[in-house]
């Protein structure tokens, strides 16, 4: 099985080592990549990377299982759930079908930012094998819809 995953939303492209989190930099949680939000400042928009199902949305993450069984965790801020949802609105319930591009959480970077908090937002094919997340940049700016990477199920 292979997977596109596009960026969910716009910012700076970074590798998951980049991710203040050790669980995230040595991706125990399966290979991926971030974005660190940059530019406008308020409330952005946070949008689905894959096409499927929702499988768990939480205030600061959520995970869509694709139709070929993959799980993409997009994971906002580092340490966000200690704020309870507070500055986070979903937009999708668990079991909803959603495509790619289709909105699901939005949240306030600078927000979290201004709680002491990272802003990076890991984006990671759960259980998968760490490196197996093919980008075709290692840095660099993204915008949201955009390829952000490729994985293949080895």
């Amino acid at each position: 099985m292979s997977l596109t995953v596009h960026a969910p939303l716009s910012g700076t492209l970074a590798a998951l080592a980049n991710v203040p989190d050790p669980v995230f930099a040595a991706q125990m949680g399966g290979s991926g990549m971030a974005v660190e939000p940059v530019g406008k400042a308020g409330p952005l928009d946070v949008v689905a990377p894959v096409s499927g199902q929702v499988a768990t949305v939480r205030a600061h993450a959520f995970v869509i299982r694709t139709d070929g069984g993959a799980a993409i965790l997009v994971h906002l801020g580092i340490d966000t759930v200690r704020l309870n949802g507070e500055g986070f609105h979903t937009h999708v319930t668990e079991g909803e079908r959603v495509a790619v591009g289709r909105k699901v959480i939005t949240f306030d970077p600078d927000a979290i930012r201004a709680r002491g908090l990272s802003a990076i937002c890991p984006v990671v094919v759960l259980d998968s094998t760490p490196g197996s997340a093919q980008a075709p940049a290692v840095s660099g700016p993204v915008r949201a819809g955009a390829l952000m990477f490729s994985w293949a199920a080895s």
